[in-house]
């Protein structure tokens, strides 16, 4: 078992994680520290690494592989389940300076995953790994002592306004008093994305992006809300929706699977009508175009539920 990279957590609105909160959804505090995993070698031997690599002794990074060396509870798991992964976050010093002081230099586990055989996998659309889900790594964890992540929440069918309302909530060792973490990451184990894989989706707090300013992902942030949140908000009206709504009952009758076609019509309609407006209105901003889509979607379920 050789060293393999963690995916990446992908911004949420975008394609990739298209749906992600349609069923049960795993609310986890994001951890500002550095991407860490460990795992043992077909001999035994228990191995770590970074976000990028293979960790040893004379390459270590920020002392995880020597701090893995040292803790025979990990050992003992590894006895037990030889064919898991462990990937968390190893709390060193990074952005965030919040955190109590007996939460440094500690290993926090939020992703177990299995190694699945070659003759396991049917095809190359195959995910190479199975995620374990929280609910079957959590005991194991805890019987060996291995601190992990704990949800904040558990959430089916979640809205926008329901993830984004978790972000105050990600006080995961954080001191008292001192804001809240990073971010959220937002985990559906049943969910494959358009392509086949198993994806994860994050939410970065807006203080923390005020902190680094920078555009991420060719958005702006205006305030507290991205920019395409704002515009979703105000262009996306009841009577859009409901002009919509009607035009395809006229055409065809609205049914269930009418609902992709009226939030792909409402967007279109949106940007088409509307974009002169709110390119002036927010002053010739940078826009995510599927983070727009994203917003327009989850405004349509927030203004007319009925229908979904």
């Amino acid at each position: 078992m050789e060293f393999k990279k963690y995916q990446h957590i992908e911004r949420i609105g975008t394609t990739e994680v298209q749906n992600i909160e349609l069923g049960k959804t795993y609310i986890f505090p994001k951890i500002d520290g550095t991407n860490a995993s460990v795992w043992v070698n077909d001999k035994g031997e228990i191995q770590s690494g970074s976000r990028k690599r293979h960790l040893t002794l004379e390459s270590d990074n920020a002392g995880f592989y020597a701090w893995v060396k040292e803790q025979s509870n990990l050992l003992e798991y590894f006895k037990e389940n030889p064919k898991h992964r462990l990937y968390g976050e190893w709390l060193v010093p990074h952005s965030l300076k919040t955190y109590k002081e007996d939460a440094w230099r500690n290993f926090y586990v939020f992703d177990v995953t299995v190694d699945r055989d070659e003759n396991e996998i049917i095809d190359e659309s195959d995910d190479k790994v199975n995620y374990l889900t929280y609910d079957d790594y959590k005991p194991l964890l805890e019987s060996k002592g291995i601190k992990f992540v704990v949800p904040i929440s558990i959430i089916t069918n979640a809205s926008y306004e329901q993830l984004v309302n978790q972000l105050q909530k990600n006080v995961f060792l954080i001191e008292d008093g001192k804001g809240v973490g990073e971010g959220i990451v937002i985990k559906n184990y049943d969910f494959k994305n358009k392509y086949g894989r198993t994806t994860f989706a994050k939410i970065v707090t807006s203080e923390f992006k005020e902190k680094h300013i920078k555009v991420m992902g060719a958005s702006e942030i205006k305030g507290k809300r991205m920019v395409e949140e704002e515009i979703a908000k105000e262009f996306v009206t009841t009577a859009l929706i409901e002009k919509v709504y009607a035009k395809i009952e006229n055409d065809k009758g609205f049914n269930s699977r009418s609902i992709l076609q009226l939030l792909n019509t409402v967007y279109y309609d949106v940007v088409k009508e509307e974009s002169w407006n709110f390119i002036k209105k927010h002053k010739n901003p940078v826009i995510n175009f599927k983070t727009l889509q994203h917003f327009i979607f989850a405004e349509v379920k927030i203004k007319v539920p009925r229908l979904f």
